[in-house]
């Protein structure tokens, strides 16, 4: 059997958002029943068929990388987060949609990634903004994905898809928002924010 290309993914999100669930949902293609947290980093790999069906498919193994953690650890724990950082070819940004604070906190986590040879020193902010010029040449394609959509009162929704669409803008990122109980919304056959790179084209998968 031929070697296959390797794709590294991180999955990056605050603790309880549903990265494991997600992962084991892409690699396994079945609902995690008692996820724990993740301790350091889990591991998980889907075999990708890319520009399947064309002349120029060809399969990689996709890594998907779930670091868990907090935003809020020491600066030894972020400096030990560090390690996984390295050889990035995707980065996937998970969020809770019902929780506010999850989202905002994807800056911090993307930064943390993104500046893993700097010094771990937490949220790089002016002003109690954070400076979205370091997004705007970055290599590493992202991908913004926000769970619990059925969660959301139905009179906040147009509010919270508002402000999770500047997010992905600012992160120059496709967005995928889930619902728990069916079907990918808002998913495209291929995942545009990764033109020319490594896409991603996950069909037919739901979420619990």
């Amino acid at each position: 059997m031929a070697s296959l290309d390797r794709v590294k993914v991180l999955v990056l999100g605050d603790s309880g958002v549903g990265k494991s669930s997600l992962v084991h949902l892409l690699c396994q293609n079945q609902v995690l029943g008692n996820p724990s947290w993740t301790v350091g980093c889990s591991v998980d790999v889907r075999v990708h068929d890319y520009k399947e069906g064309t002349p120029e498919e060809k399969t990689y193994y996709i890594e998907l990388w779930d670091v868990g953690g907090s935003v809020g650890s020491a600066s030894s724990v972020k400096s030990t987060r560090a390690v996984f950082y390295h050889s990035v070819n995707g980065i996937i940004l998970v969020h809770d949609l019902t929780n506010k604070k999850s989202s905002q906190n994807l800056y911090r986590w993307t930064l943390e990634a993104l500046n893993k040879d700097s010094s771990p020193t937490g949220v790089i902010v002016t002003n109690g903004d954070y400076d979205r010029e370091q997004f705007a040449e970055n290599p590493v394609p992202l991908l913004m994905i926000g769970t619990k959509f059925d969660q959301i009162p139905e009179n906040k929704r147009n509010e919270v898809l508002t402000r999770t669409a500047f997010l992905s803008e600012d992160f120059n990122a496709e967005e995928i928002n889930l619902v728990c109980s069916t079907a990918f919304l808002h998913l495209s056959p291929e995942i545009t924010g990764f033109t020319d790179r490594k896409r991603f084209n996950f069909k037919s998968l739901h979420y619990d």
